[in-house]
């Protein structure tokens, strides 16, 4: 699928966190929500947008985001991830990558020539009303929460 774009309306998903606990964009209804599709858990690219995010957090949360972050490892992973770094929000297991698919974070990738499929680090911010506000396809890792505040016109 391709990826959605601003305007498109967000398919629902539903997945289990990092504490094995359900949590679906229902959750988030009524507030507004930085969804980010990463590759792995603790790859150096993904550390750095994850612990950015999560370093502003309290931030976001004072902004009225949540944050919730998704990739296809697996909920031991992600707690693993989670309490190594600290991370303050929900990461998402989507091992069947249904959710990575309804968004188009998963597709052909090519590195050095070579194609294979995998997660398109992609961040989606959904408004309240569950309606896509922004997309980022070229994600600054090391520097995501000023490249969303200054998107978004936040500062």
């Amino acid at each position: 699928m391709a990826l959605l774009k601003k305007g498109d309306i967000a398919p629902d998903f539903k997945g289990l966190n990092q504490n094995n606990e359900s949590i679906s964009l229902a959750d988030f209804k009524g507030k507004k929500l930085i969804l980010y599709f990463y590759p792995k858990d603790d790859t150096p690219g993904c550390t750095a947008e994850s612990c950015n995010l999560s370093d502003n957090y309290d931030a976001w949360i004072a902004k009225g985001y949540e944050v919730v972050g998704v990739s296809p490892d697996s909920v031991a992973s992600h707690k693993k991830f989670a309490e190594k770094y600290g991370l303050k929000f929900n990461l998402i297991a989507d091992t069947e990558k249904e959710i990575l698919q309804a968004y188009g974070a998963w597709g052909e990738k090519n590195m050095y020539g070579k194609k294979y499929m995998g997660v398109l680090r992609t961040t989606y911010v959904i408004g309240e009303d569950g309606v896509i506000e922004e997309v980022f396809e070229k994600v600054q890792t090391k520097d995501h929460t000023n490249q969303i505040i200054k998107s978004l016109d936040l500062g």
